[in-house]
């Protein structure tokens, strides 16, 4: 018997491991990063470093999702779509992603 093909599901369930794993690296709550690299823990950059291979995970299911037609859009408030539309893992994104802090501005 040969494996099912890769579904819609797959992807958008992909897509929200991504999104919780990002979310969790920006709030500096444990990840399996943290499991991968035990060690750098210690290190002040550890954390950007975390922040950035959760941004890059983002980026790529997104993009596949994209590619692949897929619905990924629904998953993310308008800011946070335009912010992966934008690619850029700017001080925006850090202090605006979970839009909480918008009212600031």
């Amino acid at each position: 018997m040969g494996k099912e093909p890769v579904t819609e599901q797959f992807f958008i369930d992909k897509l929200t491991e991504a999104k919780d794993h990002f979310e969790r690296a920006l709030d500096c709550k444990h990840t399996e990063f943290d499991d991968l690299y035990p060690y750098m823990i210690e290190h002040p950059q550890f954390f950007w470093y975390k922040r950035y291979v959760a941004w890059s995970e983002l980026l790529t299911i997104k993009g596949l999702c994209e590619e692949l037609s897929f619905p990924w859009r629904e998953k993310f408030t308008t800011n946070q779509v335009e912010y992966l539309e934008q690619r850029v893992m700017s001080a925006k994104v850090l202090d605006f992603w979970f839009e909480k802090n918008e009212a600031l501005i």
